[in-house]
């Protein structure tokens, strides 16, 4: 079992949470979650497995896996996978991307465009995805995008909203799978 120093702190609400979806329990303290990059480790974290709470997400090998990190890592900072770990379960329980378009309007400028954003449904209500939204929001800002852009259901419009977001335009799209 884990000391409750190197799991830090945990919030009564969380605890209460996990108690309810899990026999797994940390502590009752405060736990400061960070956001950080994707790494090739966190395949066996349930990476996948959060993204399939959110779409389809079919088996991916671990060839496969590794073959689209090092895709990803070799755009650099044009593609960002950002996650967050729960220190006590190793488990990816927070995900969202960025990928910056260069484009040729505004003379040569750049946007960011944020997609595939979840949070673990045990671990909804943390403010989980507001770090993420925040993470990838500030990466495009640091690499000099104009704007970044987002497309979301209408039923999550209320919660990007509160991370400075506003309806824009209406999204359309053609699937070919």
């Amino acid at each position: 079992m884990r000391s409750l120093l190197s799991c830090g702190v945990r919030t009564v609400r969380h605890t209460l949470q996990k108690k309810m979806h899990s026999t797994v329990s940390c502590s009752t303290v405060e736990k400061k979650y960070q956001v950080r990059k994707l790494e090739i480790s966190d395949k066996s974290k349930g990476f996948l497995e959060l993204l399939q709470q959110l779409t389809v997400c079919d088996s991916v090998s671990d060839q496969e896996f590794q073959n689209r990190f090092e895709e990803l890592k070799a755009c650099g900072d044009d593609r960002v996978v950002g996650v967050i770990e729960d220190e006590c379960s190793k488990k990816i329980i927070a995900t969202g991307s960025v990928f910056i378009e260069r484009k040729f309007i505004r003379s040569c400028g750049k946007a960011g465009h944020i997609e595939d954003v979840v949070v673990d449904s045990n671990a909804r209500g943390l403010q989980l995805g507001k770090k993420i939204v925040e993470f990838l929001t500030d990466h495009a800002r640091s690499v000099g995008c104009y704007k970044v852009v987002l497309y979301c259901g209408a039923r999550n419009t209320g919660f990007y909203e509160k991370c400075g977001f506003e309806q824009q335009a209406i999204n359309m799209g053609k699937y070919f799978v």
